[in-house]
């Protein structure tokens, strides 16, 4: 049950042949091919900005601009809250540490 079974490898059921060798062939230059025509340009939507899809536009540039400001102002007082108590950290136990060498 826990003995590996080794897959046995299958034998060649016929002759086997080597792969064919293709002999390379020369270019003779014949006509050269006409020109493609001139594909016509296709034709895309031009975009058109009426008052109502400006004022949207602004609206939505404004809003995007006041989400990202709102994220970036939150993760500076985030980082400065932190930086705050690690200093008040740092500053009580380097007290804890001064009077306790006062005393001994």
């Amino acid at each position: 049950m826990f003995q590996p079974k080794i897959p046995t490898m299958p034998q060649p059921s016929g002759l086997v042949t080597p792969p064919a060798v293709v002999q390379p062939t020369t270019i003779t230059p014949g006509t050269p091919a006409p020109a493609p025509a001139a594909a016509p340009e296709p034709s895309r939507p031009v975009v058109q900005l009426t008052p109502g899809t400006a004022v949207a536009l602004v609206g939505a540039g404004t809003a995007v601009v006041l989400v990202v400001g709102t994220v970036l102002v939150s993760l500076l007082l985030a980082v400065a809250f932190t930086s705050a108590s690690v200093a008040v950290c740092a500053v009580v136990l380097r007290s804890l540490i001064a009077s306790d060498a006062k005393r001994r």
